[in-house]
């Protein structure tokens, strides 16, 4: 596996390097945006690794950035920064995934296994079920042609489930993705919501657009 790792700062840098080196994948060092953007442009990835903060620049614009150049490499995202708010500014940028600093290297390890497994992120922008569409860029839903109004939570929520392109998502994984924790409070909060997803699209779609595997987790039911 050949990892892209962006950081600005050397000593983390060396350390994601010498992980990769001991499990025998590659890596190749950025320390800021234009390096990444030659990097990319030079070869391609199976991952990429970002810090959040590049000195004066920031790793969610330049997530973006590779986003709009068709980048598909699953991104990683490193920061100091563990709230919901940023986990969810990081995905909504186009990342994949989310791991706060201080990290343990296994569980990098791990996610960058798993990332690598997925392979190239293909999210889809617009997402069209029946009479229903969901534009995530510009965060618009029609049925019918008529606009509903949805939530920032909602997108937070059809956003993880639209990622699975039809594959049922566990509770537990929604929630930890859209609120960054597992909890009675957040299951309920859960349900509310998808309660008013259905209220909101599923008239626009023939069968629904949210299944529900009782006692897991939910889907998104996609045409073909």
């Amino acid at each position: 596996m050949h990892v892209l790792i962006v950081d600005d700062d050397e000593e983390t840098l060396e350390l994601v390097a010498s992980t990769l080196r001991r499990e025998g994948h590659r890596s190749t060092p950025a320390t800021g945006p234009e390096e990444a953007l030659r990097a990319v442009a030079a070869g391609e990835f199976d991952v990429i690794v970002l810090d959040v903060m590049l000195g004066q620049a920031s790793g969610l614009e330049l997530c973006a950035e590779l986003r709009r150049r068709e980048v598909q490499a699953p991104i990683l995202f490193l920061s100091a920064r563990g709230t919901v708010g940023a986990r969810v500014d990081g995905l909504d940028a186009g990342g994949d995934d989310y791991l706060p600093k201080p990290f343990a290297v296994r569980e990098l390890l791990a996610r960058i296994r798993a990332l690598g497994r997925r392979g190239p992120s293909l999210r889809p922008s617009v997402l069209r079920a029946g009479e229903v569409l969901l534009d995530f860029t510009a965060r618009k839903a029609f049925v019918a042609g008529r606009e509903v109004p949805v939530t920032a939570r909602e997108w937070d929520v059809l956003r993880v489930l639209a990622d699975a392109r039809g594959r049922v998502v566990s509770f537990d994984d929604i929630l930890e993705r859209s609120w960054g924790e597992v909890s009675e409070k957040t299951r309920a909060s859960l349900e509310v919501i998808m309660s008013r997803l259905r209220r909101k699209l599923d008239a626009g779609s023939e069968r629904g657009l949210v299944r529900t595997v009782r006692g897991f987790g939910y889907a998104l039911e996609l045409e073909p």
